[in-house]
């Protein structure tokens, strides 16, 4: 274990994962499942991009947006994926003081970001399902451009705030009982006299920041369930693009939900096997949920994927 001489102090810059402890025994078969899992989220996501940038027919803001929402999901999953499968294969679960930062960015960025790119979607969908005559008025390829720079530059700069703020604490703890390095976690291992005062102001600013996020979302899904209760037309336009963007925006929520409140108040007496699941749940699911409902749900898209399977096959 190496430390740091600070002020009279030991402090840690390495940190044992205590979170695959429980793993000695089928760590190879874990390996494998979890390689093949991440190939499945690799091939179905870089899939749909791949068919949206090569398709001009899908040149539109919705896809655009999808676009931008499956690369964030493909840079989330590589801040966790290639550093646990490492693990798996390593002898002893180390890392340093600069990669636990890291990974704590990667992580807060990446669903900072789904929030946005969310928010913003729901505002394209409630355009166009609520104001039809003037969507292409109002959702240019410039004025797109400006939200999506508002959904990837907003994150980073608010978590890089939170993790400069996180990397002046002395941090005194070495045991991370984890698989996967967060913030939070992070800051709990700092020394007793540490001021964490800014942290948490940090902290409640995000949350304040995203939770509006969320606000402006139902705000738009108020309008668009009213314009389609109304209208046949745009109720089948809602069945269409609302329903996957409304599956993917709960079950996202619900699962950082259920991770931030077992952080903060979860039991320490639960087996590890599953507080590593609830942990990472929100990269198990939603990387490979969205691009399948999405790639099922919307026409133009599926067709696409059907076309070039029938081509193949041809």
């Amino acid at each position: 274990m190496s430390y740091l001489i600070k002020d009279n102090v030991s402090v840690a810059r390495f940190f044992i994962l205590s979170g695959l402890n429980e793993t000695k025994d089928y760590r190879e078969i874990l390996f494998t499942f979890t390689l093949l899992y991440y190939c499945v989220i690799l091939f179905a996501n870089i899939s749909v991009i791949t068919i949206i940038i090569l398709d001009r027919n899908l040149h539109e803001p919705m896809y655009i947006l999808l676009c931008s929402f499956f690369i964030n999901g493909l840079y989330g999953t590589a801040g966790f994926y290639p550093k646990f499968l490492s693990d798996l294969l390593s002898s002893s679960q180390q890392i340093s003081y600069e990669g636990c930062l890291s990974q704590a960015f990667v992580m807060y960025s990446f669903v900072c970001c789904d929030f946005s790119i969310l928010a913003v979607m729901s505002y394209d969908t409630y355009v166009a399902t609520c104001q039809p005559l003037h969507y292409l008025c109002i959702m240019t390829k410039k004025r797109l451009s400006q939200p999506i720079c508002f959904s990837w530059v907003t994150p980073f700069c608010i978590l890089s705030i939170n993790v400069l703020l996180t990397s002046r604490l002395t941090l005194c703890g070495t045991n991370i009982a984890r698989v996967l390095r967060v913030n939070w976690i992070i800051i709990k291992l700092a020394c007793s006299d540490a001021d964490t005062f800014l942290n948490n102001v940090a902290a409640y600013f995000t949350i304040v920041v995203y939770v509006s996020h969320g606000l402006f979302t139902i705000w738009t899904y108020r309008h668009l369930i009213r314009t389609s209760v109304r209208a046949k037309g745009a109720r089948k336009k809602f069945m269409q693009t609302c329903v996957p963007h409304l599956v993917s925006l709960v079950t996202f929520t619900a699962l950082i939900v259920c991770d931030l409140m077992y952080m903060r108040f979860g039991s320490l007496h639960l087996p590890q096997s599953l507080q590593n699941v609830i942990a990472i749940e929100f990269l198990l699911i939603p990387p490979i949920m969205n691009p399948l409902i999405y790639g099922y749900k919307l026409t133009k898209i599926r067709n696409r994927i059907v076309g070039l399977v029938y081509f193949k096959r041809k």
